[in-house]
């Protein structure tokens, strides 16, 4: 994931540089279409368990985005993106220490409002639908190393989440750097009788777009 971030800022200058000696492309008040991918860096908060101490962890994140605009300076920008969520986590089991990297799968949905001062940045920010597609787990203790990839029928774990987008878009030209934080507003269990931790997700993410 480092070396995407690498590759994602050095494409990022050259085309700063290149776009500085030319002429920008204003697409304002046009719609668009585009492709995106890169990285998220995610982990959990609102935990209710003490003995649960969670850590961040990388994952991918890539979909496409449509740019419809209400003017030079407002707009609304659906997006349907494959979204890599989850943690590092340790903590205590049966007097036991263990560690928890847990990778959920989700497909998110925002509808961003779009803000364009100029043609250079889009301010965005709206909600955002979750639906969690898989989960796998990798639990290690002094015993033992399980991997584990969830089903959800023996357990209460809510698939369908909703939480809150903000971030900026530079533009520079057809191509679009994006990045983004999000938390969830809605927790990972329904009526709290999971045996997993209650937890809502929040991450940053960093991706880089290209508009058609």
């Amino acid at each position: 994931m480092k070396k995407m971030i690498l590759v994602m800022a050095a494409v990022a200058l050259i085309a700063f540089n290149g776009n500085a000696q030319g002429s920008s492309n204003d697409l304002r008040n046009q719609i668009t279409f585009g492709i995106k991918a890169g990285a998220n860096y995610s982990n959990v908060y609102d935990s209710q368990n003490q003995d649960f101490y969670a850590d961040p962890k990388f994952g991918f994140a890539g979909g496409i985005f449509v740019g419809i605009p209400l003017g030079s300076f407002l707009g609304i920008q659906p997006e349907l993106l494959y979204s890599q969520k989850g943690f590092k986590a340790t903590g205590t089991l049966l007097g036991g220490p263990y560690s928890l990297t847990r990778t959920t799968n989700y497909l998110d949905v925002p509808i961003l409002l779009a803000l364009k001062p100029i043609g250079l940045i889009t301010i965005l920010v709206g909600p955002q639908y979750s639906y969690l597609l898989s989960q796998k787990d990798v639990y290690d203790n002094s015993i033992m190393t399980v991997e584990q990839v969830q089903t959800f029928k023996n357990d209460n774990i809510r698939k369908n989440t909703f939480g809150i987008l903000g971030g900026v878009d530079i533009n520079l030209s057809n191509l679009v750097i994006g990045a983004r934080v999000g938390w969830d507003i809605t927790n990972n269990n329904g009526d709290g009788t999971s045996t997993t931790p209650r937890y809502k997700n929040v991450y940053y993410q960093a991706t880089l777009g290209y508009r058609f």
